[in-house]
């Protein structure tokens, strides 16, 4: 038990640090591979609640799929650092009131919560498992699910639709 809450913190180190290494990184190549070691660490932290679905899902679609389309937009763009605009000090009083904002909010939020304690009478191994989720997704959520399918086909057809050429269109 002792180890398990060692490995936690351990892990949540790693994630805090490689999340700021993600905002603070100039080069964006290495911004996304510190992103690609966040989802890794997030995905950790999924296998210790016992969500092994989720967390092999995270690996999957977005340090896979999404990570390998964000490293081909940012090559693709070729941004170079010798064009960096120089922030203005309006972008920059902005951006300290929205951060700050953020942080009150969040500070908020936490004041405000309540973590339950562990309760070992309670506690049951297979709630994180795939079949208890999939009971749970075609039992009690049904029409959102079925709602979020309808809204993904649609935005399929309407990508489809936008990146389609019309005939005498030019080419750039």
């Amino acid at each position: 038990m002792n180890s398990s809450i060692s490995f936690f913190y351990f892990l949540s180190f790693l994630t805090v640090l490689s999340a700021l290494m993600v905002i603070l990184s100039r080069n964006p190549i290495h911004s996304v591979l510190y992103l690609i070691l966040t989802f890794f660490t997030l995905s950790g932290h999924y296998i210790l609640l016992n969500a092994q679905f989720l967390a092999a899902v995270n690996i999957i679609v977005y340090a896979g799929a999404i990570m390998v389309l964000f490293l081909f937009v940012i090559m693709f763009l070729n941004m170079k650092q010798d064009h960096e605009e120089a922030k203005t000090n309006l972008t920059k009083i902005a951006a300290t009131i929205v951060g700050g904002t953020v942080f009150v909010i969040l500070f908020g939020a936490y004041r405000k919560s309540v973590i339950p304690t562990y309760n070992p009478e309670q506690f049951d191994s297979q709630i994180g498992m795939i079949e208890n989720l999939g009971a749970l997704l075609f039992r009690d959520y049904l029409l959102p699910f079925e709602l979020v399918s309808i809204l993904l086909l649609v935005a399929m057809v309407g990508a489809v639709m936008l990146g389609k050429r019309e005939i005498g269109e030019r080419h750039f």
